[in-house]
Protein backbone atom coordinates (compact mmCIF):
# COMPACT_ATOMS: atom_id res chain seq x y z
CA UNK A 1 0.00 0.00 0.00
CA UNK A 2 1.31 3.44 -1.12
CA UNK A 3 2.03 5.95 2.01
CA UNK A 4 -0.06 8.64 3.20
CA UNK A 5 0.35 11.92 1.56
CA UNK A 6 2.01 14.58 3.60
CA UNK A 7 1.87 17.85 2.35
CA UNK A 8 4.17 20.71 3.29
CA UNK A 9 2.70 24.80 2.57
CA UNK A 10 5.67 27.09 2.97
CA UNK A 11 6.96 30.32 1.78
CA UNK A 12 8.13 33.99 2.90
CA UNK A 13 6.52 35.36 6.01
CA UNK A 14 2.99 36.73 5.66
CA UNK A 15 2.73 35.11 2.14
CA UNK A 16 -1.10 33.56 3.38
CA UNK A 17 0.40 30.02 4.18
CA UNK A 18 -1.78 29.53 6.98
CA UNK A 19 -4.87 31.05 5.52
CA UNK A 20 -4.17 28.00 2.27
CA UNK A 21 -3.68 25.34 5.14
CA UNK A 22 -7.03 25.97 6.96
CA UNK A 23 -9.02 25.81 3.75
CA UNK A 24 -7.37 22.99 2.51
CA UNK A 25 -7.85 21.01 6.01
CA UNK A 26 -11.35 22.09 6.35
CA UNK A 27 -12.46 20.93 3.12
CA UNK A 28 -9.90 17.45 3.39
CA UNK A 29 -10.13 17.07 7.41
CA UNK A 30 -6.41 17.47 7.79
CA UNK A 31 -4.53 18.08 10.94
CA UNK A 32 -1.82 21.14 10.64
CA UNK A 33 1.62 20.66 12.43
CA UNK A 34 3.00 24.22 12.82
CA UNK A 35 6.54 25.10 11.28
CA UNK A 36 7.47 27.67 12.77
CA UNK A 37 10.20 28.62 15.74
CA UNK A 38 8.14 31.57 17.36
CA UNK A 39 4.72 29.76 17.53
CA UNK A 40 5.88 26.50 19.70
CA UNK A 41 6.53 29.45 22.23
CA UNK A 42 3.20 30.10 24.68
CA UNK A 43 2.72 33.62 25.59
CA UNK A 44 4.19 34.81 22.08
CA UNK A 45 0.89 35.11 20.49
CA UNK A 46 0.26 38.82 18.08
CA UNK A 47 3.98 38.65 17.26
CA UNK A 48 4.10 34.86 15.89
CA UNK A 49 0.46 35.23 13.84
CA UNK A 50 -0.57 32.37 15.99
CA UNK A 51 -3.54 30.89 15.17
CA UNK A 52 -6.44 31.62 16.81
CA UNK A 53 -8.44 29.62 19.48
CA UNK A 54 -11.31 29.88 17.15
CA UNK A 55 -8.93 28.51 14.26
CA UNK A 56 -7.56 25.60 16.86
CA UNK A 57 -10.86 24.80 17.72
CA UNK A 58 -12.22 24.14 13.85
CA UNK A 59 -8.71 22.54 12.63
CA UNK A 60 -6.38 20.50 15.23
CA UNK A 61 -3.20 22.33 15.71
CA UNK A 62 0.02 20.97 16.59
CA UNK A 63 3.48 22.00 17.53
CA UNK A 64 1.70 25.42 18.99
CA UNK A 65 2.42 26.20 22.66
CA UNK A 66 4.84 23.68 23.27
CA UNK A 67 7.15 25.25 25.51
CA UNK A 68 7.95 28.68 28.01
CA UNK A 69 9.55 31.22 26.29
CA UNK A 70 12.37 30.90 28.95
CA UNK A 71 12.89 27.20 27.98
CA UNK A 72 15.51 26.04 25.58
CA UNK A 73 13.90 24.48 22.42
CA UNK A 74 15.90 23.36 19.59
CA UNK A 75 15.22 22.31 15.64
CA UNK A 76 15.89 18.63 17.06
CA UNK A 77 13.14 19.03 19.93
CA UNK A 78 10.75 19.96 16.78
CA UNK A 79 11.78 17.11 14.76
CA UNK A 80 10.84 14.71 17.78
CA UNK A 81 7.80 16.09 18.58
CA UNK A 82 6.75 16.79 14.85
CA UNK A 83 7.57 13.14 14.24
CA UNK A 84 5.22 11.95 16.74
CA UNK A 85 2.25 14.43 16.23
CA UNK A 86 2.58 12.98 12.32
CA UNK A 87 2.71 9.60 13.81
CA UNK A 88 -0.12 9.95 15.45
CA UNK A 89 -2.51 11.44 12.49
CA UNK A 90 -1.09 9.65 10.37
CA UNK A 91 -2.77 6.52 13.12
CA UNK A 92 -5.87 8.38 12.69
CA UNK A 93 -6.20 8.04 9.10
CA UNK A 94 -5.82 11.51 8.46
CA UNK A 95 -3.98 14.44 6.52
CA UNK A 96 -1.34 16.12 7.29
CA UNK A 97 -0.40 19.46 6.32
CA UNK A 98 3.11 21.49 7.72
CA UNK A 99 3.04 24.66 7.23
CA UNK A 100 5.14 27.29 8.07
CA UNK A 101 8.49 29.37 6.84
CA UNK A 102 10.99 28.00 9.71
CA UNK A 103 13.47 26.08 6.91
CA UNK A 104 15.87 24.55 9.50
CA UNK A 105 12.86 23.22 11.35
CA UNK A 106 11.38 21.50 8.22
CA UNK A 107 14.65 20.45 7.06
CA UNK A 108 14.89 18.42 10.76
CA UNK A 109 11.15 17.30 10.63
CA UNK A 110 11.56 15.91 6.96
CA UNK A 111 15.58 14.71 6.56
CA UNK A 112 16.77 14.56 9.80
CA UNK A 113 19.24 16.79 11.80
CA UNK A 114 23.01 16.75 11.96
CA UNK A 115 23.83 16.98 15.54
CA UNK A 116 26.89 18.48 15.20
CA UNK A 117 30.48 18.77 17.70
CA UNK A 118 30.23 19.55 20.98
CA UNK A 119 30.85 23.24 21.40
CA UNK A 120 34.24 24.91 22.05
CA UNK A 121 34.42 27.23 24.36
CA UNK A 122 37.97 28.97 23.18
CA UNK A 123 36.69 29.45 19.82
CA UNK A 124 33.01 30.23 20.90
CA UNK A 125 35.15 33.03 23.31
CA UNK A 126 36.96 34.24 20.38
CA UNK A 127 33.70 34.74 17.41
CA UNK A 128 32.04 36.30 20.63
CA UNK A 129 34.96 39.08 21.06
CA UNK A 130 35.19 39.47 17.60
CA UNK A 131 31.47 40.58 17.20
CA UNK A 132 32.19 42.97 20.25
CA UNK A 133 35.03 44.39 18.86
CA UNK A 134 33.76 45.31 15.09
CA UNK A 135 30.04 43.87 15.81
CA UNK A 136 27.83 41.23 14.71
CA UNK A 137 27.96 42.32 10.86
CA UNK A 138 31.16 41.80 10.49
CA UNK A 139 30.68 37.95 12.11
CA UNK A 140 27.80 37.38 9.41
CA UNK A 141 30.02 38.34 6.46
CA UNK A 142 32.78 35.61 7.38
CA UNK A 143 30.11 33.42 7.85
CA UNK A 144 28.92 34.38 4.17
CA UNK A 145 31.98 33.73 2.72
CA UNK A 146 32.17 30.26 3.91
CA UNK A 147 28.71 29.08 4.33
CA UNK A 148 26.42 31.58 1.98
CA UNK A 149 23.83 28.93 2.49
CA UNK A 150 23.56 29.16 6.08
CA UNK A 151 23.77 32.88 5.76
CA UNK A 152 21.37 33.12 4.02
CA UNK A 153 18.90 32.12 6.56
CA UNK A 154 20.55 33.17 9.98
CA UNK A 155 20.08 36.79 10.73
CA UNK A 156 22.75 38.84 11.25
CA UNK A 157 21.78 39.83 14.68
CA UNK A 158 21.31 36.08 15.57
CA UNK A 159 24.21 35.94 17.13
CA UNK A 160 23.72 32.30 18.97
CA UNK A 161 23.02 30.92 15.58
CA UNK A 162 26.15 32.34 13.68
CA UNK A 163 28.83 31.69 16.10
CA UNK A 164 27.02 28.04 16.38
CA UNK A 165 27.86 27.59 12.46
CA UNK A 166 31.53 29.17 12.37
CA UNK A 167 32.23 27.19 15.25
CA UNK A 168 30.71 23.96 13.52
CA UNK A 169 33.12 25.04 9.68
CA UNK A 170 35.72 25.76 12.42
CA UNK A 171 35.67 22.25 13.80
CA UNK A 172 34.86 20.54 10.77
CA UNK A 173 36.13 22.02 7.88
CA UNK A 174 32.65 21.64 6.20
CA UNK A 175 29.73 23.77 6.21
CA UNK A 176 26.79 23.32 8.82
CA UNK A 177 24.34 23.79 5.61
CA UNK A 178 26.48 21.06 4.08
CA UNK A 179 26.24 18.91 6.88
CA UNK A 180 22.39 19.53 7.24
CA UNK A 181 22.37 18.47 3.08
CA UNK A 182 23.66 14.96 4.46
CA UNK A 183 21.00 14.57 6.95
CA UNK A 184 20.49 11.20 9.00
CA UNK A 185 17.33 9.74 9.31
CA UNK A 186 14.58 10.82 6.81
CA UNK A 187 11.33 11.05 7.51
CA UNK A 188 9.73 7.46 6.99
CA UNK A 189 6.01 6.36 6.12
CA UNK A 190 4.59 9.59 3.77
CA UNK A 191 4.74 10.65 0.40
CA UNK A 192 5.66 14.17 1.18
CA UNK A 193 5.16 16.50 -1.31
CA UNK A 194 6.35 20.67 -0.74
CA UNK A 195 3.76 23.32 -1.70
CA UNK A 196 5.19 26.88 -1.54
CA UNK A 197 3.88 30.27 -2.05
CA UNK A 198 5.88 32.66 -3.62
CA UNK A 199 3.78 36.20 -4.39
CA UNK A 200 5.27 39.00 -6.47
CA UNK A 201 6.90 41.27 -4.10
CA UNK A 202 4.88 44.25 -4.32
CA UNK A 203 2.06 42.15 -3.49
CA UNK A 204 4.19 40.25 -0.54
CA UNK A 205 5.28 43.96 0.74
CA UNK A 206 1.64 45.02 1.03
CA UNK A 207 0.91 41.50 2.71
CA UNK A 208 3.66 42.56 4.94
CA UNK A 209 2.24 46.33 5.91
CA UNK A 210 -0.81 44.62 6.50
CA UNK A 211 -0.13 42.05 9.10
CA UNK A 212 2.53 44.67 10.68
CA UNK A 213 -0.46 47.18 11.06
CA UNK A 214 -2.80 44.65 12.49
CA UNK A 215 -0.12 43.27 14.95
CA UNK A 216 0.75 46.46 16.26
CA UNK A 217 -3.38 47.39 16.52
CA UNK A 218 -4.01 43.74 18.08
CA UNK A 219 -1.13 44.87 21.03
CA UNK A 220 1.88 43.42 20.19
CA UNK A 221 3.84 46.26 22.23
CA UNK A 222 1.78 45.18 25.25
CA UNK A 223 2.08 41.71 24.76
CA UNK A 224 5.59 42.55 24.66
CA UNK A 225 5.80 44.19 27.99
CA UNK A 226 4.02 41.64 29.80
CA UNK A 227 6.57 38.80 28.08
CA UNK A 228 9.69 41.35 29.31
CA UNK A 229 7.96 41.89 33.04
CA UNK A 230 7.65 37.87 33.40
CA UNK A 231 10.97 37.00 31.95
CA UNK A 232 13.04 39.71 31.74
CA UNK A 233 14.45 42.23 28.66
CA UNK A 234 16.96 39.35 27.33
CA UNK A 235 14.21 36.96 26.56
CA UNK A 236 15.52 35.34 23.63
CA UNK A 237 12.84 34.95 21.83
CA UNK A 238 11.87 38.61 22.14
CA UNK A 239 15.47 38.99 19.43
CA UNK A 240 12.95 38.17 16.51
CA UNK A 241 10.95 40.18 14.11
CA UNK A 242 8.51 42.25 15.58
CA UNK A 243 9.06 41.56 18.91
CA UNK A 244 12.95 43.38 19.13
CA UNK A 245 10.87 46.50 17.99
CA UNK A 246 8.08 46.10 20.11
CA UNK A 247 10.51 45.80 23.04
CA UNK A 248 12.39 48.90 21.98
CA UNK A 249 8.61 51.08 21.96
CA UNK A 250 8.11 49.58 24.97
CA UNK A 251 11.07 50.97 26.88
CA UNK A 252 11.04 54.44 25.10
CA UNK A 253 13.65 53.79 22.53
CA UNK A 254 11.77 54.67 19.21
CA UNK A 255 8.26 55.19 18.67
CA UNK A 256 5.50 53.02 17.09
CA UNK A 257 5.88 54.56 13.49
CA UNK A 258 9.35 53.79 13.75
CA UNK A 259 8.91 50.78 14.90
CA UNK A 260 6.22 49.29 12.30
CA UNK A 261 8.65 51.05 9.24
CA UNK A 262 11.40 48.70 11.09
CA UNK A 263 9.36 45.11 11.32
CA UNK A 264 8.51 45.98 7.66
CA UNK A 265 11.83 46.89 6.29
CA UNK A 266 12.95 43.44 8.51
CA UNK A 267 10.72 41.30 7.41
CA UNK A 268 11.07 41.79 3.91
CA UNK A 269 14.49 40.87 4.18
CA UNK A 270 13.92 37.98 6.50
CA UNK A 271 11.42 37.03 3.26
CA UNK A 272 13.91 37.11 0.95
CA UNK A 273 16.25 34.36 3.27
CA UNK A 274 13.44 32.26 3.36
CA UNK A 275 13.28 31.70 -0.11
CA UNK A 276 16.64 31.66 -1.11
CA UNK A 277 16.69 28.53 1.56
CA UNK A 278 13.50 26.82 0.36
CA UNK A 279 14.84 27.17 -3.18
CA UNK A 280 18.46 25.08 -2.13
CA UNK A 281 17.28 23.22 0.39
CA UNK A 282 13.92 21.39 -0.68
CA UNK A 283 12.43 20.53 -3.69
CA UNK A 284 9.06 23.25 -3.88
CA UNK A 285 6.57 23.19 -6.13
CA UNK A 286 6.21 27.45 -6.46
CA UNK A 287 2.98 28.70 -6.90
CA UNK A 288 2.29 32.81 -7.72
CA UNK A 289 -1.12 32.59 -5.45
CA UNK A 290 -3.72 30.60 -3.30
CA UNK A 291 -5.95 29.83 -6.21
CA UNK A 292 -3.00 28.49 -7.90
CA UNK A 293 -1.78 26.09 -4.73
CA UNK A 294 -5.14 24.99 -3.95
CA UNK A 295 -5.44 23.53 -7.24
CA UNK A 296 -2.18 21.93 -7.71
CA UNK A 297 -3.02 20.55 -3.36
CA UNK A 298 -6.40 19.30 -5.09
CA UNK A 299 -4.68 17.74 -8.05
CA UNK A 300 -2.30 15.48 -5.27
CA UNK A 301 -4.68 14.23 -3.63
CA UNK A 302 -7.24 13.21 -6.36
CA UNK A 303 -3.90 11.07 -7.43
CA UNK A 304 -3.69 9.36 -3.98
CA UNK A 305 -6.93 9.11 -3.48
Amino acid sequence: MAPPLLIAVVGPTAAGKSALALRLARAEGAEIVSCDSLQVYRGLDIGSAKPTADERRRVPHHLVDVVDPDQPFSAADYARLGRAALGAIRGRGALALVVGGTGLYLRALLHGLFEGPSRDQAVRARLEAMAERHGEARLHRWLARVDPHAAARIAPADRVRVVRALEVFHKTGRPLSGHHLAGAEPLPGHDVRVLGLAPAREALRAAVESRTERMLADGLVEETRRLVARYGPDLRPLGAIGYRQAAAVACGAVGVDEARRDIVKETMRYAKRQMTWFRHQEQVAWCADAAEAEALAARWLAAAR
